[in-house]
């Protein structure tokens, strides 16, 4: 749906480049290599107007991100702030900071979104950075139905990671309801999306902060480090498997070539 501005691209080959964009993003920090891996399966003289069309789509999954991380932060705050000790060692003061900070990020964060022709505009009064304007005045073309759209799958994919989630915990028995694991998780998602790190080592800040979180509602350590790693293991190890297979085929298929 991003690259039908510029390219007509058919669905199995736009799956295989967010696959090879997994690969990419392992070892490089917030996995903004992701943009590289995703931009092998667009034709020779768009690619770079495709990245800023990619980076729109995960502006559009840190929108959600951050409303739900500051909805799980309230109800944290407002429903359990009295009833436990301080959450990732935050005492309620300093929560009430993160929701502050984070409901600011996300009020400017939705107004770029929508806005994304300032950017172009903004750019044009730079007189060095002309040239690129060529490659961003993609976004031109983004009304508010496309963009509310790209909202509603990036929520869509949202639900899915929180309920692969919550599933797991239950099946390697971690005592917690779905409302509060709903929340909480997306309190994680907050937090991983705010602390910079690179995906490969995004096991270990998975664990520590899953186990900060969850604590509070189970005692079982090794349910919440084997969900961890198998949530880690399903949206990470197995797709960039997958992406490293991709990526050697269409080397070899240009060295063939």
């Amino acid at each position: 749906m991003l690259l039908k501005t510029i390219q007509t691209i058919k669905f199995s080959t736009a799956y295989k480049s967010v696959l090879s964009g997994v690969t990419l993003s392992l070892n490089t920090p917030n996995r903004i290599g992701e943009y590289g891996g995703r931009i092998l399966y667009v034709e020779e003289g768009k690619r770079i107007k495709a990245i800023p069309l990619s980076i729109a789509g995960s502006i559009s999954q840190l929108i959600i991100t951050l409303l739900f991380g500051c909805a799980g932060l309230s109800f944290v705050i407002f429903f359990h702030g009295n009833n436990h000790a301080p959450i990732m060692g935050l005492p309620d003061f300093w929560l009430r900071v993160l929701l502050f900070i984070s409901a600011s990020a996300t009020v400017i964060t939705i107004l770029f979104y929508f806005r994304l022709s300032w950017l172009i505009r903004l750019i044009e009064k730079i007189p060095a950075a002309e040239r690129y304007i060529q490659y961003i005045s993609v976004l031109d073309d983004f009304n508010a139905k496309l963009l509310l759209r790209l909202l509603s799958l990036s929520f869509l994919r949202y639900l899915v990671f929180v309920i692969q989630y919550i599933l797991l915990l239950h099946v390697l028995d971690v005592k917690i309801s779905w409302v509060e694991g709903f929340w909480i998780i997306s309190i994680l998602f907050l937090v991983l999306a705010i602390v910079p790190s690179f995906a490969i080592a995004d096991l270990g800040i998975r664990g520590k902060f899953s186990i900060e979180l969850l604590s509070f509602y189970s005692v079982n350590t090794v349910g919440i480090i084997g969900t961890t790693f198998g949530i880690w293991f399903i949206n990470l190890f197995i797709p960039a498997l997958a992406g490293s297979l991709l990526i050697l085929s269409i080397k070899i298929f240009k060295t063939n070539n």
